[in-house]
């Protein structure tokens, strides 16, 4: 609780001071963009599902161009499911691995995300793949849905790609987000951060900025 000040006033900083280009569109979508069919067998009654949650229905696209990277997209996205905090900022987000094995992710590993405010983000493993990785919220998470961390090359570099399908977890979440854009800026903050620190970490650099897409799923 003492160190989340601290370090919102460093990330606000830096988000204020990047240099980085942000590109940033936000579009309404028809209601045939549906999002990803949960598996059978993860659900029970700690899923969080988008039918739980409250307000609109929001589609998110976050992605950046890795140039020169040493590490192939297999190895990035090992690297990630290994330890979720070699790319999150750890003023804003620190992932506890509170059920599966240490050294990797598994379908039914959960995570707890330490955030800021009087809320932290229980997830659950429900997909993984050689590029990829999904979670689903749990009960008590910000928000409802689901949310998947991929890479893969295409011609000839990285593109590292955090998507998601969510609404707010109850009304307050709904109202920091959508109505005061508060807990939005923050989570916009934190991925963009996270896919700079994974350029980074691959010992590549971000070419053209990172993608922001939103897309507001009408009803």
């Amino acid at each position: 609780m003492l160190r989340w000040p601290l370090g919102l006033a460093r990330v606000s900083w830096r988000y204020m001071w990047r240099t980085t280009p942000m590109h940033r569109t936000e579009t309404v979508a028809d209601a045939s963009e549906r999002p990803w069919t949960v598996p059978e067998d993860v659900v029970d009654d700690d899923l969080q599902r988008i039918e739980d949650g409250v307000g609109p229905l929001l589609h998110r696209r976050y992605s950046v161009r890795i140039a020169d990277a040493s590490l192939p997209a297999e190895q990035v996205i090992g690297r990630f499911s290994g330890d979720p905090n070699c790319g999150a900022p750890a003023e804003v987000a620190v992932f506890e691995k509170v059920r599966g094995a240490e050294g990797g992710a598994a379908v039914g590993d959960e995570f707890l995300i330490r955030m800021p405010g009087p809320w932290d983000g229980p997830v659950r493993v429900i997909a993984t793949g050689p590029t990829s990785l999904r979670l689903a919220t749990l009960r008590g998470h910000l928000e409802a849905g689901q949310i998947e961390f991929r890479c893969r090359t295409e011609d000839g570099e990285l593109l590292f790609e955090i998507e998601s399908w969510a609404r707010s977890g109850d009304r307050l979440s709904d109202l920091l987000y959508t109505r005061l854009r508060l807990a939005k800026e923050i989570q916009l903050n934190l991925w963009v951060e996270t896919c700079l620190r994974l350029a980074r970490d691959v010992g590549g650099r971000p070419r053209g900025g990172v993608r922001i897409e939103t897309h507001r799923v009408r009803d």
